[in-house]
This record gives structure tokens, C-alpha cells and sequence, in this order.
């Protein structure tokens, strides 16, 4: 079975001429969103629907995209609330230590002592650098920021990644 990944949200029709508002989940939008890709239409209680890009613009918060065969506003209101998704296959290999959030999601977190912090629940992006929220037994979440001080090394095939806390990061008397 094709696994998929989300690249974004469809949240409202743009103009007249079949295109889409899309809110993007994806690093590489120029990559996903390039005249020709194909994406898979995932929407509640229907079947996938394959479509191939025709065009992508940048517009505010949002990219805008018009799929190949649907040339009015009609063709396209249907999708709304779509999670657009690539599947697995297509994605390409990513510079050494750069990762998938999917790869990182799940690994468990050991600190410079071996011992295990907890596993990594999800991945915030507020700024300048990731943010990776660690689930700790009966703790608070730990907020570790993705920087090469704090993140020694991501080992996806062994699904650990191994840290160094900085003083002060942790504060468990709260």
C-alpha cells in the first residue's frame, strides 16, 4: 500500500479560473508545486483523486495552484477542506543531516548519559529553528531546540537521537 505524505491543506477557491488556496505543510513547495507534479486529493468519505499542477503562485500566507483539466471555479470547489499528499515514493533524498519530520516523530531521546529523556511527539517551527517536543513519563514535555549544540546526533535506522542539555533547559521543579 502507497503510503502518503501531507504537503497542504485546500481552504477556499481563488478567483474564477480554477484555482485553489492552499496552506502548506511542505518544506519544498517549489518542488511539490512545480508545473506538472502530482499530488493526491485526500478528502473525508471520498476516493483519492489524482492531480497533476498546472501552475503555483505565491500569494500572502498561501500558495495558489490550478490543476491540469480544471479550468473554472466549479471544477474546484468540491476540494475544498482536501489535504493535498505526495506519496512516499516521490519524495527526494534530503542534504545530510537534514530529515523528514515523519523520520523524527517517534524516536526516542537519550542525553549525553545514555539516559532516556522520552520521544519525540511533534515538531514546532515558530522561528529561526525547529523546535522538537519531547513526551517525558509523568513530566512536563521538553522543548528541545533543533541547533547543533543541543542536537548531537539523529539515528533514523536506530530511532534514536542523542542530546546535550544545556543548563537551565530542563526546569523539572515547576
Amino acid at each position: 500500500m502507497t503510503e502518503y505524505l501531507n504537503v497542504g491543506k485546500i481552504v477556499n477557491t481563488q478567483g474564477l479560473k480554477g484555482e485553489v488556496r492552499v496552506i502548506s505543510t511542505t518544506d519544498f513547495p517549489e518542488e511539490r508545486y512545480q508545473k506538472g507534479a502530482q499530488l493526491t486529493l485526500f478528502q473525508d468519505g471520498k476516493a483519492p483523486v489524482e492531480l497533476t499542477i498546472k501552475s503555483h503562485r505565491k500569494h500572502k500566507n498561501f500558495d495558489l495552484l490550478s490543476f491540469e483539466g480544471h479550468p473554472s471555479i466549479n471544477d474546484v470547489e468540491k476540494y475544498r477542506d482536501g489535504i493535498l499528499k505526495v506519496s512516499k515514493e516521490e519524495i527526494s533524498a534530503l542534504e545530510e543531516n537534514e530529515f523528514y519530520y515523519h523520520e523524527i516523530i517517534g524516536l526516542e531521546v537519550l542525553d549525553e548519559a545514555g539516559e532516556k529523556l522520552g520521544k519525540v511527539k511533534e515538531i514546532l517551527s515558530p522561528g529561526a529553528n525547529d523546535v522538537w517536543v519531547v513526551q517525558r513519563e509523568k513530566k512536563k514535555d521538553l522543548l528541545l531546540p533543533y541547533i547543533a549544540s543541543v542536537v548531537k546526533e539523529v539515528d533514523v535506522a536506530n530511532g534514536v537521537v542523542h542530546v546535550e542539555i544545556p543548563e537551565g533547559l530542563i526546569d523539572d521543579e515547576n
